[in-house]
């Protein structure tokens, strides 16, 4: 499951570098994989502070974390 939940990991951050800021929902449409596993990815994405989560009323937008 870790094996998986890296490589989900890894289409966030191409999707969302090419991308840029979208919603949750458009991200669980535009990578196409489980629902559960793109959450344990973002989940993982975000401890490691690689992305922002912001939530947005009823959904959150996601952006990779800008390097200062």
């Amino acid at each position: 499951m870790i094996t998986e939940i890296g490589i989900v990991a890894g289409d966030i951050w191409h999707y969302l570098d090419c991308h840029g800021e979208v919603s949750l929902s458009v991200l669980l449409k535009g990578i196409d994989k489980p629902r559960d596993n793109v959450l344990m990815s973002l989940g993982w994405l975000a401890r490691e502070g690689h992305v922002v989560v912001v939530q947005n009323n009823n959904d959150y937008l996601i952006s990779l974390r800008k390097n200062a």
